[in-house]
């Protein structure tokens, strides 16, 4: 079966990738190259191909990245999944609603799209997807959806142009995930304000105009600038200006400037039980896995689109019998493990779940902090599509029985070491330790001066922490901003490592190493730079020599 989700005439070479990929971090948004070094197919290009995946992966922001591409002449011809995919579907949506820059997306089952990706080219039209002694009938997307009276009123105008827009986008989305209705939610959270493209601005530019206004609480992501600073720190106002009236347009648009890739970590963190809708990865990971809470892993812009109706298609893990993990992966735990443990672990169990729900054991007898857990879902939502994951023994829905079908993985310790070697390819000799990859805590502050206190950081090694204006608040008022800012340690609010650019970026910074495994995926496309990974207290270590260890810890030997 083939079904068109997306309606538009391609005719290109296949290029098909052996496993899924996020656009952002890892296609360049310029050219449509691919730059993920991690990835199989890096440097691979899709500009004007047809392009074939599982399904993507990684970032909500790559609905941004793939709008940019429209815009700029450089998406590929079409995308082709055989799995459900929200993300590069959604942006497409919004290059042809808005933009008048038609896409095709299409999803094959298993055998068509095999028997398609063995095909050197292909031509999509009206009816059909023909290659060489293969044609595919394509069937339109179509869909049930019951709608409110406050749904209809939206839809037809009454309620703005932008409102009406942001449920058009919606019911499509709604019928692309199967869903035959719509769900309340009590609270937004919106990862497009990262200016990771001029596109992102574009969209939020043309919905402010619309007269835009949200409906439910809605908080901001992390920004690119540190918006208060960012003309002191030498940002090129060729980038802090649109950085800056990016999240801008948000604000006006009646999001709280909050700036933090990690809401958890603000008052009032969503419910067990309660229906959010969250974007940014590793945000809907842990809004999932360890708080309970109930949302999809929404795209860019899609975010946007709720948080002005309050409204969400009622599918994936919106439901129980969504929330089951597919695969039970078995942990072979190294005795005497560190913090380093946690996002290896989530790095590896997103490849060997990339697209489904896993259940983690063998964890039970450890004691993991919030923090932990939430390094393990963001590397996990750096290799995986799932929007969420389960700890036995941890996590609050653990108890949950497996999906009928579930297959076993393990993850060995000669896993973890060859991880921690993947991590570590660049050189000892490290010129910057980036902590905060998401927002760090007000306790990873306090832990972080604890383990500096009396010390300073080497003269040719800078140390960054970026977090949030609320956590820096609180350290400033706890006496814990002052002893991080006495070691040398510099503390840069609302961007964080994923969005954060030259000056602030040391441009003389050739090697990095941080303690996140998120970042240890993204940093070598993002930054150019060499990365090196390791414990909090490596990383600490690496900030007062200068020099990372040469050998991995003990407790993987």
């Amino acid at each position: 079966m083939a079904t068109s989700i997306i309606a538009a005439e391609a005719e290109a070479p296949v290029v098909v990738l052996g496993e899924g990929l996020s656009f952002w971090g890892g296609v360049d948004p310029a050219s449509g190259q691919v730059i993920d070094a991690h990835h199989p197919d890096c440097g691979a290009a899709l500009a004007g191909r047809i392009v074939m995946m599982p399904t993507s992966r990684g970032s909500c922001s790559g609905s941004g990245v793939l709008l940019e591409l429209a815009l700029n002449g450089h998406a590929p011809a079409a995308l082709i999944f055989r799995e459900a995919e929200d993300i590069l579907t959604l942006g497409a949506l919004i290059a042809d609603r808005l933009y008048d820059r038609p896409l095709s997306v299409l999803r094959l089952d298993a055998d068509s799209y095999a028997a398609l990706a063995a095909k050197p080219a292909a031509r999509i039209t009206g009816t059909h997807v023909e290659a060489e002694g293969l044609s595919l009938p394509l069937t339109p997307l179509s869909g049930d959806l019951a709608l409110m009276p406050g749904d209809r009123a939206m839809l037809s105008g009454t309620e703005g142009e932008a409102a009406r827009l942001a449920m058009e986008i919606i019911g499509t989305m709604a019928a692309a995930q199967g869903a035959t209705a719509l769900t309340d939610v009590t609270r937004a959270h919106i990862d497009g304000c990262i200016y990771a493209s001029p596109a992102n601005l574009t969209f939020a530019r043309t919905m402010a105009d619309m007269g835009a206004r949200v409906r439910i609480p809605t908080t901001t992501n992390a920004i690119s600038v540190d918006h208060a600073n960012w003309r002191a720190q030498g940002v090129p106002p060729a980038f802090g200006d649109p950085a800056a009236r990016l999240a801008d347009a948000y604000v006006e648009m009646g999001a709280a400037p909050s700036f933090t890739c990690a809401p958890y970590l603000l008052d009032a963190a969503p419910a067990t039980g309660e229906a959010i809708a969250w974007a940014e990865s590793n945000a809907v990971l842990y809004a999932n896995s360890v708080l309970g809470a109930r949302t999809v892993k929404h795209p860019d812009f899609l975010d946007l689109c709720i948080a002005l109706t309050g409204r969400a298609p009622l599918s994936g893990v919106y439901l129980e019998e969504n929330r089951r993990a597919g695969r039970v992966i078995r942990v072979e735990l190294p005795e005497a493990h560190d913090d380093a443990l946690w996002p290896m672990l989530g790095y590896l169990a997103g490849k060997l779940a990339p697209d489904r729900i896993p259940l983690l054991t063998g964890l039970e007898g450890t004691h993991p902090s919030e923090d932990d857990l939430k390094a393990l879902c963001a590397a996990f939502g750096t290799t995986s599509a799932a929007p969420m994951l389960h700890v036995a023994g941890i996590t609050p829905e653990a108890g949950l029985a497996p999906a009928p079908g579930a297959d076993e993985a393990r993850i060995t310790r000669a896993d973890l070491a060859r991880t921690w070697a993947q991590f570590n390819a660049g050189p000892p000799e490290v010129d910057l330790v980036a902590f905060g990859s998401p927002h760090f805590s007000a306790a990873e502050c306090r832990k972080l001066a604890d383990l500096v206190v009396g010390h300073h950081c080497h003269p040719g090694t800078a140390a960054i922490v970026t977090l949030g204006r609320d956590t820096l608040a609180a350290t400033r008022a706890d006496g814990t901003l002052a002893r991080l800012e006495a070691a040398g340690i510099r503390i840069v609010p609302d961007l964080c490592w994923c969005s954060i650019s030259e000056p602030v970026f040391p441009p003389a910074a050739r090697t990095l190493m941080t303690n996140s495994g998120k970042y240890a995926h993204y940093a070598p496309a993002l930054s150019g730079r060499a990365v090196r990974f390791g414990s909090l207290a490596d990383c600490v270590a690496a900030a007062l020599t200068g020099r990372a260890p040469d050998t991995p810890p003990d407790w993987l030997t």
